[in-house]
């Protein structure tokens, strides 16, 4: 009797068990059917001009004698329904940059000419439109509420148009990843394991509710292939719903400018500031005629929240401003000293590149308190790169290329710490500094002037 009753319970935990992963299996397959439908495959094709004389120096006045042959090629690239009445698509800048014709492949294999709305280089976003009717779109998700260990599903074209809907699933691996393709684009990107590979960019990334939660847009490789290795980037669909709407509306982005140069809070600047934590963004540099000038935001500032976010590292307040647009006021909480400050802006419009970067460089040409530029180190330290004629360094003996190792008793390991160093002396004060120089170090001691 006994074992009949055991041999009934492990039958019944087995179907459970089989019901079970059934359910699981449900959302992938659910998330399939709602997906693949909304997403496309996109065929840019490019004329270039191939100079067969291209390594060779042709005299001016010959030039013109030879042809030049144009040459077309095609790329391939995912996209996203994000309007069906509109038939706006959202996919990446690069897939459709420089293209001379876009050709956009449905689910159901039809085939549409596809005009550019608008293209953002910055978050290499682009918008574009086809006329065609019975589409379906996607159902927009909230990417802040994305947790690392979730499950997500990616839907693309990659390697071939013969492979397009391909879907694959992963987890989050992280969120907030930055600097993976360039330091001067801005990127909040969403890290995760689904498999992605060259045709993927511009493709969805859904949650198991159905919702994108991002655009796919990147790949880290093992450095020998093109394929992938595990490591794949998604643009928070957060970000693409604000750079969307601009893009359909006006044809470009509305960048929200503050106009500083800042840095986050190490350990060891924290201990020289008597910082409780290292939350917070410390500005290094206000930009002249900037919203941030005009508010009267100063360097040394500790920006700690904005409106009602509060602003933990550099990250969040990039956020923070790109969610503005120009003549957006806003509250920004800072440490100043030793008080808490309350300092409203309101923000600008940002510069052309060129502009913004020609002020970002203004306090690269000035020297420091000790008439010295500096720059990080190979090893611990820092490097001196110039410094000022006639100042105290220079008529105490510093010279280019030495490795300043401490100031008075303190550890100098990189620029954020010497920064934070200098900025407690002034003209007239005693500084110490101990330098390598050639392999031996030395202690250089003298009165700013």
């Amino acid at each position: 009797m006994k074992s009949g009753i055991l041999f009934i319970s492990i039958i019944i935990s087995q179907v459970f068990s089989l019901n079970q992963n059934n359910s699981f299996n449900d959302y992938f397959i659910n998330v399939a059917k709602l997906g693949n439908p909304t997403v496309v495959s996109i065929i840019s094709e490019t004329v270039r001009e191939n100079d067969m004389f291209h390594n060779f120096s042709i005299p001016k006045e010959f030039e013109g004698m030879f042809p030049k042959n144009k040459q077309k090629g095609q790329s391939l690239g995912s996209g996203v329904i994000i309007d069906k009445n509109n038939g706006y698509i959202i996919t990446n800048n690069h897939v459709v940059y420089n293209a001379e014709s876009i050709k956009v492949v449905l689910y159901d294999d039809r085939e549409f000419d596809a005009e550019v709305v608008g293209m953002h280089e910055t978050t290499d976003l682009a918008v574009l439109q086809i006329k065609a009717t019975n589409l379906e779109e996607v159902i927009l998700g909230d990417s802040d509420k994305l947790q690392v260990g979730e499950w997500v599903i990616a839907i693309g074209s990659p390697f071939g148009i013969n492979l397009n809907h391909t879907v694959t699933a992963g987890i989050v691996s992280a969120t907030g990843r930055s600097d993976v393709m360039s330091i001067r684009s801005f990127e909040n990107f969403i890290q995760h394991d689904a498999a992605i590979n060259p045709g993927n960019s511009g493709g969805a990334l859904f949650n198991l509710d159905g919702e994108i939660v991002g655009i796919n847009n990147a790949i880290i490789t093992d450095g020998w292939s093109r394929t992938n290795a595990g490591v794949g980037f998604a643009i928070p669909i957060n970000q693409v719903k604000r750079i969307s709407k601009d893009l359909i509306k006006m044809g470009n982005v509305e960048g929200a400018w503050l106009g500083v140069v800042f840095q986050e809070i190490t350990q060891n600047l924290a201990s020289a500031l008597d910082l409780e934590d290292t939350k917070g963004v410390m500005i290094t540099q206000v930009l002249k005629n900037s919203p941030a000038n005009i508010a009267d935001l100063k360097e040394k500032d500790i920006i700690i929240k904005v409106d009602n976010q509060e602003i933990d590292n550099d990250r969040e307040l990039m956020k923070a401003i790109s969610s503005k647009h120009p003549g957006d006021f806003t509250n920004f909480t800072i440490i100043r000293g030793d008080e808490r400050v309350r300092v409203s802006v309101t923000l600008g419009r940002r510069p052309d590149q060129e502009t913004a970067l020609k002020e970002e460089n203004i306090k690269t040409e000035e020297y420091d308190v000790l008439g010295l530029k500096i720059s990080e180190s190979n090893d611990d330290g820092v490097k001196v790169i110039d410094l000022k004629e006639g100042s105290s360094s220079h008529r105490n003996g510093i010279k280019k290329g030495d490795i300043i190792k401490k100031i008075s008793r303190k550890r100098i390991n990189s620029v954020s710490d010497y920064n934070a160093q200098i900025s407690k002396f002034n003209a007239g004060d005693v500084i110490m500094l101990r330098i390598e120089r050639n392999g031996n170090q030395g202690i250089r001691a003298f009165t700013i002037e």
